[in-house]
């Protein structure tokens, strides 16, 4: 290692605070970096201290919403058992992909969220009626202003096949699912954006680990790995308190847009990569 990747510190502090802000847990920011910062290195060993660092960020930023009440635990604990079978599938899986590929996929995936979550957010939004017959999940959560209370339900279903499919994808790619699950959250199952974002985190909390012992077993975490994952996750901790507190401060339609500005600038960038090798 070299002594600027200190630096990788400062990194993760805007990282963890911008990832934690609007529940992406910042793998989403972190792997396009990580891909700039490291161009000869193999998608393996940049997904696995991607994951890596997206769980210290996801159990940080998780400690912060349970104080806020933010935390949808029922829920949360449904996605969570759900994608952990894709989490593990998808770091095994991560060794088959030449990095161009990685690249292409990433950007594109990225923009695609983008443009659904846009055009979601700029909607009026209608609030259905609740749900009824079986298979329906029913929550009650705080709102965000003092004496507001959210009811909401979604098809349960649906936010099964969803994080399953979550799961896969987000282990493959290292950026822990947030920037995915999240937008999902609120324009399918209806869950208000503060929700969905502190519930988001509670999720990556078990799949980003998850994909880690995978990648501590199979030997992608080690060496300089490891280091790069401890220093980005030592100003990623406390950057994801920043971003809880922050997160109070924003709308929830304010934190949407700027989910959409980071996918296109990163889904750009490497799309752009990708095509020109």
């Amino acid at each position: 290692m070299s002594w600027w990747e200190l630096l990788l510190i400062a990194l993760g502090f805007a990282v963890g605070a911008y990832g934690t802000l609007v529940g992406a847990g910042g793998g989403f920011v972190l792997v396009p970096m990580l891909l700039i910062i490291y161009p000869d290195e193999e998608p393996a060993s940049i997904t696995s201290i991607s994951l890596a660092v997206v769980f210290f960020t996801a159990v940080s930023g998780t400690i912060a919403y349970a104080r806020q009440h933010r935390i949808d635990y029922k829920s949360g604990l449904l996605f969570a058992a759900v994608g952990l079978p894709g989490a593990i599938a998808g770091a095994l899986l991560v060794d088959a992909v030449p990095r161009q590929l990685f690249d292409i996929l990433f950007g594109v995936v990225l923009l695609s969220i983008a443009a659904y979550t846009l055009w979601s957010v700029g909607r009026p939004l209608v609030m259905r009626e609740p749900l009824r017959g079986r298979g329906i999940i029913r929550r009650e959560m705080p709102g965000e202003n003092e004496g507001e209370t959210f009811r909401y339900s979604y098809r349960a279903w649906q936010g099964i096949a969803m994080m399953a499919a979550i799961g896969f994808f987000s282990s493959l790619l290292g950026i822990g699912g947030g920037v995915i699950s999240v937008p999902m959250m609120i324009t399918v199952l209806r869950f208000p954006v503060h929700v969905a974002v502190a519930t988001s985190q509670f999720v990556l909390a078990f799949m980003a680990g998850q994909g880690s012992a995978v990648h501590l077993l199979n030997g992608h975490l080690v060496g300089d790995n490891v280091l790069r994952a401890l220093l980005i996750a030592a100003g990623a901790i406390p950057g994801a308190q920043v971003g809880a507190m922050l997160s109070r401060r924003l709308k929830g339609e304010l934190v949407a847009r700027l989910l959409v500005l980071a996918l296109v600038l990163v889904g750009g960038r490497l799309l752009y990569s990708g095509i020109t090798g």
